[in-house]
């Protein structure tokens, strides 16, 4: 059985901070013990520089990173070779906009996005279609804040070259039908390309079966460090793909006049990678694999079922996203016409830890009418307690500020 209680034990933020209330894990997920410890363990015993020594510290190195690469592969249904490490979900993001997006884009083409989408599944796009003379086009939200499915067949055409989707809203939780809407796009020659930074830390993926192109991850929302994440590829669309960065180890052979490039993934791996990141990255994966990502998600959406019943209580609360199975433990929230800075400046006088402002996806706020929300994003080591102490900290909070509701 899935012991949130036992969980938070493996985290050692709460044993310094007891009575913390942790409600930002979509900003970036707290870290386990045995995440923290194979990072000081790869630096205490195997620090050295990959792919290049002949001696013994530089092979075991080499091998920890690697291991990290095969167990990001198994918590993704992919194969090693079609991981590459990055700094973040952001990163493998624009090294798809860039290195595909510059060289296939053509004046009149269009990218097709969401109005959901963060800023790094949007930016980079608007950036590549300025220089190519592509046109960007975004599938509207439904009142109930999910995708029209009608607008998105509606706008799918011979001109739409990429369609950039998120899978997991990181403001309304909607879990996008990423599968069918893939399907859709690829039967149209589109490029797919799906942003998961929200998704792969609380669903189960298995990447061939969402019919993507490319599946962006961080790994510091996933329990993993800063500084790691990763992109998987199709195997022959990475084959395709000229670098994004060049330099070091993503060479095969330099002359002053040319070069030619490894295969990937180490093509797009220039220069000295996060190697303790990495290893750190690899033993989160390992221990949400012996959680179960079917527990994981399953606490998840329970956890946001009891919260949303207990958030209903609280007068002058306003929730965004849809109910429904269809909904991931993200719960975006405005209290009457009290800023949310305000209300997560009071929240966190009562040891309760929320996010406020507009999550990156301004262009969804606008879509909401909003300026901006306060956030609650659940995680495994989240109970109904903690629950408890949001709501009644609410409570707390609207009394205070009744006279500015």
């Amino acid at each position: 059985m899935f012991d949130p209680e036992a969980v938070k034990r493996d985290f050692p933020i709460f044993e310094h901070h007891p009575d913390l209330v942790f409600l930002d894990s979509a900003a970036s997920s707290q870290k386990p013990r045995t995440v923290v410890e194979a990072t000081v363990r790869y630096y205490e015993h195997d620090h050295a520089n990959v792919h290049r020594g002949a001696y013994g510290l530089s092979m075991r190195a080499t091998e920890a990173y690697e291991t990290a690469r095969g167990r990001m592969a198994r918590f993704l249904g992919a194969e090693a070779d079609e991981i590459v490490f990055v700094r973040n979900a952001t990163e493998a993001l624009n090294l798809v906009a860039y290195a595909w997006g510059l060289t296939h884009l053509n004046e009149g083409d269009e990218v097709l996005v969401t109005e959901m989408e963060h800023h790094a599944n949007l930016v980079p796009w608007q950036l590549v279609a300025a220089r190519t003379g592509a046109r960007i086009k975004a599938v509207p939200l439904t009142a109930e804040g999910r995708l029209d499915l009608d607008a998105f067949e509606a706008l799918l055409s011979e001109r739409t070259r990429v369609f950039a989707v998120t899978q997991m809203s990181n403001v309304l939780g909607t879990v996008n039908p990423v599968a069918e809407l893939a399907a859709a796009a690829r039967e149209r020659g589109a490029l797919v390309v799906v942003d998961g930074a929200q998704a792969a830390p609380h669903l189960p993926v298995r990447v061939r079966e969402l019919n993507a192109d490319f599946y962006a991850l961080s790994g510091h929302k996933m329990l993993g460090p800063t500084g790691a994440g990763v992109l998987w590829g199709r195997r022959e669309v990475l084959a395709e793909l000229p670098p994004f960065l060049g330099g070091g180890s993503m060479i095969e052979e330099v002359t002053i006049e040319r070069s030619t490039y490894a295969p990937p993934p180490q093509r797009f791996e220039a220069g000295t990678p996060a190697i303790a990141e990495a290893v750190g990255l690899g033993a989160a994966a390992d221990y949400l694999m012996r959680l179960g990502m079917e527990n994981v998600w399953a606490h998840d959406r329970a956890l946001l079922e009891y919260a949303l019943e207990q958030l209903a209580e609280v007068p002058d609360l306003h929730l965004y996203g849809p109910r429904g199975a269809d909904r991931g433990g993200v719960i975006a929230f405005n209290l009457g016409r009290l800023h949310p800075h305000d209300l997560a400046t009071a929240l966190d006088e009562r040891g309760v830890a929320v996010r406020t402002g507009h999550h990156c996806a301004q262009p969804l706020h606008r879509r909401l009418g909003v300026a901006a929300t306060a956030r609650a994003s659940f995680y495994v080591y989240n109970t109904t307690a903690d629950v408890d102490r949001l709501v009644e900290a609410l409570l707390e909070a609207r009394e205070f500020f009744s006279g500015w509701l």
